[in-house]
This record gives structure tokens, sequence and C-alpha cells, in this order.
């Protein structure tokens, strides 16, 4: 059964560390934390935080795709072949429970 995981993501470009964890109350309600080191240019950040999320819920990078705020801090990713435990890990990381 493929599932579809829509994850709704703040990212944070240019920080001095990577890191996802942490809940923001975003424009596509209680959004992931990704704070990736790619600066807001050419869509670097977005593919850093994509990758950065395939990461941290453990599924290969081609699983996550961008679906809305291309050009936004605010974004909603979509990830395939989703299931519970993605849920659950995703909870976890908005919680800052994880890791």
């Amino acid at each position: 059964m493929d599932d579809m995981l829509t994850v709704a993501v703040r990212v944070k470009p240019g920080a001095a560390r990577a890191r996802v964890g942490g809940c923001f109350d975003g424009p596509h309600g209680p959004a992931l934390v990704i704070a990736v080191h790619a600066p807001a240019v050419d869509g670097r950040a977005t593919e850093a935080a994509r990758r950065a999320l395939a990461g941290a819920l453990g599924v290969r990078p081609a699983a996550v795709s961008l679906r809305a705020g291309a050009a936004s801090r605010d974004k909603l990713f979509l990830v395939d072949g989703a299931g519970p435990e993605l849920t659950e890990a995703l909870r976890r990381l908005r919680d800052g429970s994880a890791g």
C-alpha cells in the first residue's frame, strides 16, 4: 500500500548547523523545523531541506517531493510510501523528542 504523507516544513536557511526538529506554527499547520546550511538561493535551501527530511525520516531522498512553497520558508513536502511508523517519526521530530 503506497500512502502519501504531507509534511508541513519551516525552513531556516543559512543556519550555523543543520538540524531537523521542533515545531513552528505555520500557515499549513504545525510545521517541522528544518535548519540547513544552504542559502535561500536558486532552490538550494529547499533541496537541502528535502534531503534532510528524507534522512530524518529514514526514506530515500527520491521518496520526498516538494508540493508547495518553492519560494517560501513555509513548504509542503510529500513523502511517498508512508506508513504509521513515518507518521510517528514525524510526530517525535516535531515534539523534539527524537534522538
